[in-house]
């Protein structure tokens, strides 16, 4: 195995919901790997949240210091206080997370997977190479976004106004299964993996120091696409990228539809036996779901929603609310 047997999670701020203790109850249930470790870069507000995880065997909580994490990265690379110059300057979580997600691989290898995630599966059979991720669906990649193209531009609004109608409509979700090879296919970085000073992560970091400033504080311009710009260039073909159904059967947006109450549940019909994590997507349209989830609210509707049936299915000793 070239990836070692462990997997990351990072975290920015002292209050950690529920819904994010169960992407790593699940990880450490489900992946079948022997270490588990949320790097957090704040004191966690002692909580029942915490107390769940810090009770829960192989998992390990873990204060990180990010600017000693990119200094040390940096010098590795050559590139001094690049990284941790750029840290600094970004106010957004997520920006900050695309940073030190790559340095924390680069330095240990692992699985990096993101905080609105539910591990369905072993792990263990993506640990036989050198470094990987996995594709989405979506509307607006870079290269249209970036394109002064009609065609492009008319063909992703095409494509986006079909998505939000499938995502209001009751089994939209399946209507999209019937159109998503007209999609775009493009890099996320919510799940990642990498042996120890993989050399793609190596580039992939260097990358970021090249970044020009009024770039930085761009949506995705550290995450997505810059991994996507990296790739189209050629020259990775040691990287593997796994089909959309492994980490990301339900795409932005559509995604809604893991919280959507229905009449019954089948996991199976929205899992392929490809999958073995599920990104919900917070960032998007689930975002103010966060706040909602609780033990309680996934025992209440484990039988009228996917999200619920499915932490249900993956984590066998839920917490108990107080």
């Amino acid at each position: 195995m070239a990836i070692p047997a462990k997997v990351h999670f990072c975290w920015i701020g002292p209050q950690l919901p529920w819904a994010y203790v169960f992407a790593v109850l699940s990880a450490a249930e489900r992946s079948g790997m022997p270490e588990v470790i949320l790097h957090h870069t704040d004191a966690l507000d002692r909580n029942s949240e915490v107390e769940a995880l810090s009770g829960a065997a192989g998992i390990t909580l873990r204060r990180i210091d990010p600017i000693a994490c990119l200094t040390h990265a940096g010098g590795a690379l050559g590139i001094g206080q690049q990284l941790a110059a750029i840290y600094g300057t970004l106010s957004s979580p997520a920006a900050r997370t695309d940073i030190l997600r790559a340095a924390i691989l680069f330095q240990q290898g692992g699985i990096y997977l993101d905080m609105d995630t539910v591990t369905v599966s072993s792990l263990l059979p993506l640990l036989d190479t050198m470094q990987f991720a996995g594709c989405e669906y979506i509307v607006w990649p870079y290269v249209v976004r970036s394109s002064r193209s009609p065609v492009k531009w008319a063909r992703s609004l095409t494509l986006d106004l079909s998505r939000k109608a499938m995502r209001r409509m009751d089994g939209g979700w399946e209507s999209f299964r019937r159109v998503q090879q007209f999609y775009y296919r493009g890099i996320n970085n919510a799940v990642l993996g990498a042996e120890a000073n993989s050399t793609f992560f190596a580039h992939y970091l260097r990358a970021m120091s090249t970044v020009a400033s009024d770039r930085l504080r761009a949506a995705y311009a550290l995450g997505p696409d810059l991994l996507q710009n990296l790739i189209d260039g050629g020259g990775r073909s040691d990287l593997i990228v796994h089909d959309p159904e492994v980490f990301y059967p339900l795409p932005p947006e559509i995604s809604e539809h893991w919280f959507r109450m229905r009449d019954a549940v089948e996991l199976e019909s929205v899992l392929s036996p490809r999958t073995r994590v599920v990104h919900w997507y917070a960032s998007v349209r689930t975002g103010p779901r966060v706040a909602l989830v609780s033990p309680a609210y996934v025992r209440e509707h484990r039988k009228r929603q996917f999200y619920s049936a499915l932490v249900c299915s993956c984590i066998s000793n839920l917490p108990q609310d107080t």
